[in-house]
C-alpha cells in the first residue's frame, strides 16, 4: 500500500509513458492473392528508407511526383527548423520549478545530487537586480515637494518589524511621502526595548536609499507635540486592511496626510500587498530587505565569527547546518498538537494551555481530534525526533554539525560569556546572530512557519538559489510516521522524493504569492 500511495504521489511529476511494439510484419504473412513479382515489388517498397520515396521519382506511386517530393522536402526543413529553435529555446529557457496544484515540478539536471548544495546548472539562470541603480537620475522630489510625514511602530519580533519596516518605505514612496525612522515598538513577551540604532547602520540605510524615498531620523521640529502622534486619533490612520493595495493608500490614506501633513499608520503588520501593487514597489522592498537593512558591522562582525566556528569545531573545516527548531513551549502550546511526552509532561501541557488560552482550551475534550486533524494537514511543529530522522533519511550523518537557533544554548558553546554580555542587553541582538548565522550556513533546515524562516529562505534564493534550504513537507511525513508498517528503505525513498524540489531552487510566483520567501519574478532577472 505504501508503494502504491508513492506511486500514485510522484505521478504527476514523472509523467505518463506511452509506449508502442508494433510488431514485425514476416515475409509469409502477406495476401495469397498477390503475386510473387507483387510480393517482391512489396518487399522492395517497404524496404526503402522513408526518404527514398521523397528523393527517387517513382510513377506508380503518385501521377504528381514532382509537387509531392517538393511540398515533403519544405515540410522536412520546416520541422526541422522549429525543433532546432525548441532546442536552443529549452537550452537557454530559465531553470525554473512549476507548481501544478500541491506538486513541486523541476527540471532535471545531469548533475550528482549534493547533500550540501543545489546543482550548479539549476541555479545559473537568475541574479539579484533589486539593488540601487549607479549613476542614475534621483527620482525623489525636493524636501518641499513631498506630501508630508507618515510614522509607523514596527511591531512584533526582529523578523516582523524587518518586515514592517520593508512596507514603510514601500507606502511612503507610493504617496510620495516623507518617512520619519521607524520605531521598533517594545515586544510585549520578550518586553524587549531595542530601537531601530541599536541594530541597524541608520547611515547606511538612509543614503542606500536616497534616491528613492526620503527617510529622516526623527519627527520635525516644527512640530510642537510629539506626544500626540503616539496617541492622538487625529493624528492615526487605523483602518488600513491586511494586504491593502496601492489605490487603498492613494485613495483612502494620502488625503489625509496632506491634511494633516503629519500621520501615524497603527497598526501596519502586513498592511502592504504583494500583487496589487506596482512591480517596481515590489522591488523597492526588496532593495530594502536585501541592500539597506544593514545589521550594525560588531553583529555582523561576532556573527561571521559563530559561522567561522562551527566550521572548524572538529578541528578541520566542514560544512554546517542551521536548523531553525520551533519547538519551544510557546509554540507548543500554541499549536494545540499532540506531541510525544510522558503523561506527566502531557498534563503540565494541558494547564499551561488552559491558562494561556482558556477560550480555545474549554475543557479539553475536543483537541484531540483537532490535533490529529492539524497533524494530517501539516499544521504542526515537527518535534525533534521527527527532524532526526528525516535528516539521517536525507543521507545526513550523525555527525553532521548542526547550529540550533531561537535558543542560547549553540551560542553559548561557540562564545564566551564576555563576548556574548554586550548582545545580551538587547533579545533583538541575540535574534540578529541567529538570523545571520542561520545565513551564512551551508543548509538551513525550517521545521514550521514563521517570518524568520521565511526571511532566511528568501534571502538565500535572492543569493543565488545555491545554498540549501529545505523546507519538510509535514503533511506527507505525517503519514510516513504514522504507518506502523514502513520499512527504513520505504521510508528513506519516501523522504527523498518527497524533498528533491524543497530545496530553494528557483520556484515560479503565483497570484498572492510571499514576496518574502520567493522574490524571483520581481526582484531577480535572467542571467
Amino acid at each position: 500500500m505504501a508503494a502504491e500511495l508513492r506511486e500514485l504521489r510522484h505521478s504527476s511529476s514523472t509523467g505518463s509513458r506511452a509506449s508502442s511494439s508494433p510488431r514485425k510484419q514476416r515475409d509469409d504473412d502477406v495476401s495469397p492473392l498477390l503475386s510473387d513479382s507483387d510480393i517482391n515489388g512489396c518487399r522492395h517498397q517497404r524496404d526503402r528508407p522513408f526518404w527514398a520515396h521523397i528523393f527517387f521519382d517513382d510513377s506508380r506511386a503518385s501521377p504528381h511526383p514532382s509537387k509531392l517530393s517538393l511540398f515533403l522536402i519544405i515540410a522536412l526543413v520546416v520541422a526541422g527548423f522549429v525543433s532546432v529553435s525548441s532546442l536552443i529555446s529549452r537550452l537557454n529557457a530559465p531553470y525554473l520549478c512549476k507548481k501544478d496544484g500541491i506538486t513541486l515540478h523541476c527540471p532535471r539536471v545531469k548533475e550528482e545530487p549534493s547533500l550540501w548544495e543545489n546543482p550548479y546548472s539549476a541555479t545559473t539562470s537568475w541574479k539579484p537586480c533589486a539593488e540601487r541603480r549607479n549613476h542614475g537620475l534621483s527620482e525623489l522630489p525636493g524636501e518641499n515637494e513631498t506630501n508630508g510625514y507618515i510614522f509607523i511602530h514596527a511591531e512584533g519580533g526582529l523578523n516582523q518589524q524587518r518586515i514592517a519596516i520593508c512596507n514603510a518605505v514601500a507606502v511612503a514612496k507610493l504617496m510620495n511621502a516623507t518617512l520619519i525612522l521607524p520605531v521598533l515598538k517594545q515586544d510585549q513577551i520578550w518586553k524587549d526595548q531595542t530601537k531601530f540604532e541599536d541594530i541597524f547602520d541608520v547611515d547606511h540605510f538612509i543614503d542606500y536609499l536616497k534616491d528613492d524615498v526620503r527617510i529622516v531620523r526623527d519627527i520635525p521640529e516644527w512640530f510642537s507635540d510629539k506626544s500626540e502622534l503616539f496617541t492622538s486619533i487625529r493624528r492615526t490612520v487605523k483602518n488600513i486592511p491586511k494586504y491593502a493595495s496601492a489605490e487603498f493608500y492613494i485613495d483612502n490614506v494620502l488625503p489625509r496626510i496632506k491634511e494633516k501633513k503629519i500621520m501615524a499608520l497603527k497598526p501596519f503588520v502586513d498592511r502592504l500587498g504583494y500583487d496589487n501593487v506596482p512591480p517596481e514597489i515590489n522591488r523597492l522592498r526588496c532593495r530594502v530587505n536585501y541592500h539597506a537593512l544593514k545589521f550594525l558591522p560588531e553583529i555582523e562582525q561576532m556573527a561571521g565569527l559563530l559561522a567561522s566556528r562551527m566550521r572548524n569545531r572538529t578541528a578541520s573545516s566542514n560544512p554546517y547546518m542551521a536548523l531553525h527548531l520551533r519547538f519551544e513551549k510557546g509554540m507548543v502550546g500554541l499549536s494545540f498538537c499532540d506531541f510525544v511526552g510522558t503523561r506527566e509532561e502531557k498534563a503540565k501541557m494541558a494547564e499551561y494551555r488552559k491558562k494561556e488560552w482558556p477560550r480555545r482550551y474549554k475543557n479539553g475534550s475536543h483537541l484531540w481530534q483537532l490535533a490529529l486533524q492539524k497533524r494530517k494537514e501539516g499544521r504542526c511543529p515537527l518535534e525533534p525526533g521527527e527532524v532526526a530522522v528525516i535528516l539521517r533519511a536525507m543521507g545526513y550523518p550523525k555527525e553532521t554539525q548542526i547550529y540550533v537557533a531561537s535558543g542560547q544554548v549553540t551560542k553559548e558553546e561557540l562564545a564566551t560569556k564576555e563576548e556574548l554580555d554586550s548582545f545580551k542587553k538587547h533579545v533583538t541582538s541575540l535574534a540578529a546572530l541567529d538570523f545571520l548565522v542561520c545565513l551564512k550556513s551551508d543548509v538551513f533546515v525550517m521545521t514550521h512557519g514563521g517570518n524568520f524562516a521565511k526571511l532566511i529562505i528568501g534571502y538565500r534564493r535572492y543569493m543565488g538559489h545555491r545554498l540549501k534550504s529545505i523546507k519538510p513537507d509535514k503533511g506527507l511525513m505525517s503519514k510516513s510516521f504514522g504507518d506502523p508498517y514502513m520499512g527504513w528503505a520505504t521510508f528513506v525513498e519516501d523522504v527523498v522524493m518527497t524533498h528533491q524540489t524543497r530545496t530553494g531552487l528557483p520556484e515560479e510566483t503565483f497570484p498572492n504569492y510571499d514576496l518574502w520567501e520567493n522574490p524571483l519574478t520581481p526582484c531577480m532577472c535572467r542571467a
